[in-house]
């Protein structure tokens, strides 16, 4: 599956601090500290409708991750999946008397886009579910052939299950309690109450054929995998057995990521799979999260479409706290407006007052569990300060924007 085409991303002079990340495994703000290469995977979209607002807050999270590291001179390996195959798309697919296969390809498409005109850097692997359907079947047998995976006494469906105990520290990255556990497992996707599973809590590796439901040949006999084991068996193939980073909304803590990473430590024996957990929070429209059960959603492409500048959109994501849960507001799309063309105005003065302070307050505010509401002040700070005294420096303007488009990836 091909990505979007990639931006020009500007080599801003010096360097800032190493980048301290919130991890949910621990509850900690942690240094990040990869190697020369950061290993980066970051869940991707179910494409039965693509891009909404919350879709969008999550991928610039981690697309700042991507530019500081690039900026502290790391080369960022950074992996995204498409679940384009998963009982949402199908039902969508049912529910609308769509081909399942033509709707994932069109939402998948609309994805890439929202991201390019988002101004998201591609990743350098983007897999569909569908064309890893081998590798994703070799890995489920080779967990079941370990003892780490079981089918479920079922002669009609011996589906495949992985026994979530085997590792010894399932629930050590959302740090949930079993009450918890169970009642995400039954509202994201899970089957807690399957007879023949050896605990409520064991997740779905391979689901044996159904009539009517797509399915592929395998050793394991024909079928279609769980959505968990997919990004496991694609993060390990191109990133290896542990990472920098594994991250996604907060809603994919549990049962998503918890059970990824079982998945990954019970093959390879290395924990923790991911050096630090990192989730975004939700976005909300009139007081409730924004998603697709509720059918409350803004999406990326219709405010495109209504003309709004693809950079508002991105500053005023980028206005509120990652890891916080917020609202959007047709307000909040006018103030990012308002903000763009008064830094636009700065930059485009002849000279400006020295921009080398704001490079070291957006660096130092960005490595601060990216703390994107205080970078956004610190450039309206420079921007006022250069429209009140119209400075000296000619070179200022242009570091100014080099530094807003590298680090904040807004284009002014």
């Amino acid at each position: 599956m091909h990505t979007w085409a990639s931006v020009d991303v500007p080599l801003v002079p010096g360097e800032g601090p190493p980048l301290r990340l919130y991890d949910t495994s621990t509850g900690r703000i942690r240094p990040t500290a990869p190697g020369r290469e950061a290993l980066m995977y970051v869940c991707g979209i179910t494409p039965y409708d693509a891009t909404h607002l919350g879709h969008a807050a999550t991928y610039l999270a981690f697309d700042l991750v991507n530019r500081v590291w690039r900026d502290l001179g790391h080369e960022v390996h950074y992996v995204q999946n498409v679940t384009d195959i998963d009982d949402p798309l199908l039902e969508r697919a049912a529910r609308d008397q769509d081909d399942w296969v033509v709707l994932g390809m069109r939402e998948t498409a609309l994805f890439r886009e929202d991201m390019e005109a988002l101004r998201v850097l591609p990743p350098r692997h983007y897999i569909g579910a569908v064309e890893a359907m081998g590798e994703i079947s070799e890995l489920v047998g080779k967990l079941l052939a370990s003892g780490a995976a079981y089918r479920v006494d079922d002669p009609q469906f011996p589906d495949v299950y992985f026994d979530a105990a085997v590792t010894g520290r399932f629930g050590y990255e959302s740090n949930y309690d079993e009450e918890t556990m169970l009642r995400f497992s039954a509202e994201r996707g899970g089957d807690p109450d399957r007879p023949g599973k050896r605990s409520p809590l064991d997740p779905l590796l391979w689901r044996m054929a159904r009539d009517g439901e797509p399915h592929w040949e395998s050793d394991l006999g024909p079928g279609r995998p769980g959505w968990h084991v997919e990004c496991t068996a694609i993060a390990l193939n191109r990133l290896g057995p542990q990472i920098d980073l594994n991250g996604g909304g907060s809603d994919l803590i549990f049962p998503h990521h918890e059970c990824g990473a079982a998945h990954a430590e019970a093959f390879t024996g290395v924990h923790p799979f991911a050096r630090h957990y990192t989730h975004t929070g939700m976005i909300g429209l009139d007081g409730e999260k924004m998603s697709k059960s509720r059918g409350n959603l803004v999406f990326v492409s219709k405010l495109r479409s209504q003309g709004v500048d693809p950079n508002a959109i991105r500053a005023a994501l980028l206005a509120g706290h990652y890891r916080t849960d917020r609202a959007w507001t047709g307000a909040l799309l006018e103030e990012a407006d308002a903000r763009l063309a008064r830094w636009r105005e700065a930059v485009a003065l002849p000279a400006a007052p020295p921009a080398d302070d704001l490079v070291t307050a957006l660096r130092t505010h960005l490595a601060d569990d990216l703390d994107t509401p205080r970078a956004l002040a610190a450039v309206d700070a420079w921007a006022a300060a250069a429209l009140e005294r119209r400075g000296t420096d000619g070179d200022a303007t242009a570091l100014a924007r080099d530094a807003i488009d590298a680090l904040l990836g807004i284009r002014l």
